[in-house]
């Protein structure tokens, strides 16, 4: 019984590490998880309501359109029509509330470009797709296309 006894005590100190871990487990998961996580599905529900509170930061296609007209009729007559401003040029309010003190950059099409059109069989096969090291050797999209009324 002595023996049986030596093997049962390995089990039971075993078994207390396995709760102790356990413990730690859930005292480290209760402090790091933030509070309704998992409420509404697999995201912290709070975080709605925190996006809410955050100014808006687009200025939107109408204020675009006030002062860059040239880009917006060129626009209206292309492919991009349907594209607004600011998912390229990123957002401006900021630029629109005060023109002269901040100037955009503008992006670099060879970047910016590849992340709608780079070939991806999981595009529609109607979307214009290309594999941009073979179609222009490096060179940027402006290059040969103008980006606000680009021709196929």
């Amino acid at each position: 019984m002595a023996g049986g006894w030596r093997h049962a005590r390995h089990l039971i100190v075993l078994a207390l590490v396995v709760a102790a871990g356990l413990g730690a487990f859930l005292i480290l998961r209760g402090a790091v998880v933030p509070a309704g996580f998992g409420k509404l599905g697999h995201y912290r529900a709070g975080a709605i309501d925190d996006n809410r509170r955050r100014p808006v930061s687009f200025a939107g296609q109408a204020t675009c359109a006030d002062c860059h007209d040239k880009q917006v009729e060129a626009r209206s007559k292309g492919k991009h029509r349907i594209v607004s401003c600011e998912a390229c040029h990123g957002p401006q309010a900021r630029h629109a509330d005060d023109p002269e003190k901040l100037k955009p950059v503008l992006p670099d099409t060879a970047i910016l470009c590849r992340r709608c059109h780079e070939k991806d069989p999981a595009k529609p096969a109607h979307f214009p797709q290309v594999a941009s090291t073979d179609h222009s050797g490096g060179a940027a999209c402006n290059a040969c296309h103008q980006p606000h009324a680009p021709k196929m």
